[in-house]
């Protein structure tokens, strides 16, 4: 089934970001190997592609899981998670209607 997990970040958490953002790729690109990976991506904190010192205010990731508890796990060890960058995770099921 899909989950969407969908994080909040601290205030001024692109330092934070910065750091833990290869191992927090690698993550993904191993959903994506896997072909369970339907996006991801952060929110910037203003209204661009590129915020620059603006940074990010969240992510959402949505991709396949064996349930609730291996999206929850997942989720919860998330470099971010153990850098602080973020200050609350939800993870929910996600039913994909479009495209």
């Amino acid at each position: 089934m899909l989950y969407a997990i969908i994080s909040q970040d601290v205030e001024n958490s692109l330092e934070k970001r910065i750091g833990a953002r290869p191992e927090h790729i690698d993550r993904l690109n191993k959903l994506k190997d896997e072909g369970r990976l339907i996006l991801a991506g952060p929110h910037p904190a203003i209204d661009s592609n590129e915020p620059g010192e603006g940074g990010f205010t969240g992510s959402l990731v949505v991709a396949e899981f064996e349930d609730l508890k291996d999206a929850r796990d997942w989720a919860d060890a998330d470099p971010y998670v153990a850098a602080g960058v973020y200050s609350s995770v939800v993870v929910k099921t996600f039913k994909k209607v479009l495209p």
